[in-house]
């Protein structure tokens, strides 16, 4: 793992940090190829039950693509594998929240975006700046689901940032909090995910997922074939005896 991102293994709970507070947390090469470590990282940790994404300091979360090395790069059309991606070139079956720190621009706003929860410091702000150095947001097209067509229309043609009360609004942002409070109500959020049983947590993220991708009635009938695995699992059985016997569930995770 390079200085770029730092992350912190607390239990089933990996913390990925990004660490160029001089930079604005933008991603260079060395910081996105960090990521695409950590998340196969945490990937392939049994023990691992949630991620935590943020930023070092409190003014950026992450500003996106470090401007001054595609600059002296030349870069054209990023590749497949430019920035890590979550469902299209990192595949986690672990959810993600992402604790934004502060300024949430271009790929930051990508991270915030991709992420299964998101929790905001009241510092923090959003914007999809691509427009204003003449690059592009392809990766913008899960927002078309996720809020009013005109509010997105607003932050792709603008690029102009929005508060995170504006994005809670907007259904962006789970929850606003004072700034020294967002790490520990992530963990909080990260923790509850953890109480709960693997498998059906994990089929829970894949049904919200198929949802978006197959549409209401094909994602209905995959969804009743991926519970079958969870329904006839050990926990299953666990849940309800711990709930007979007044005490809190052992998750097995088969």
């Amino acid at each position: 793992m390079s200085d770029e991102i730092v992350v912190t293994v607390n239990g089933p709970v990996h913390e990925i940090r990004i660490n160029r507070p001089e930079k604005r947390n933008a991603l260079n090469r060395a910081a996105r190829e960090a990521l695409f470590t950590a998340f196969h990282a945490a990937q392939a940790d049994a023990t691992c039950r949630a991620v935590i994404v943020t930023g070092t300091g409190d003014v950026s979360f992450c500003a996106g693509a470090d401007l001054v090395e595609m600059s002296q790069t030349g870069l054209t059309v990023p590749p497949r594998d430019f920035t890590p991606r979550l469902g299209t070139n990192v595949q986690l079956d672990k959810p993600v929240i992402a604790a934004v720190n502060g300024a949430a621009y271009a790929g930051g706003f990508l991270l915030a975006q991709m992420a299964d929860l998101c929790v905001a410091s009241e510092k923090a702000t959003f914007a999809i700046t691509e427009a204003k150095w003449g690059r592009g947001a392809p990766w913008a097209i899960p927002l078309a689901d996720m809020i009013p067509r005109r509010a997105l229309n607003e932050l792709l043609l603008t690029a102009l940032p929005i508060a995170a009360e504006r994005a809670e609004r907007l259904g962006l942002v789970n929850d606003v909090v004072p700034a020294d409070e967002l790490l520990p109500r992530a963990r909080e959020l990260a923790l509850a995910i953890c109480r709960n049983a693997p498998l059906t947590v994990a089929a829970h993220l894949r049904m919200v997922k198929l949802s978006g991708d197959m549409g209401r009635t094909a994602a209905e009938a995959v969804a009743d074939e991926l519970f079958r695995g969870v329904y006839e699992s050990a926990d299953a059985q666990e849940g309800p005896a711990a709930f007979r016997e007044r005490r809190e569930p052992v998750w097995q995770g088969r």
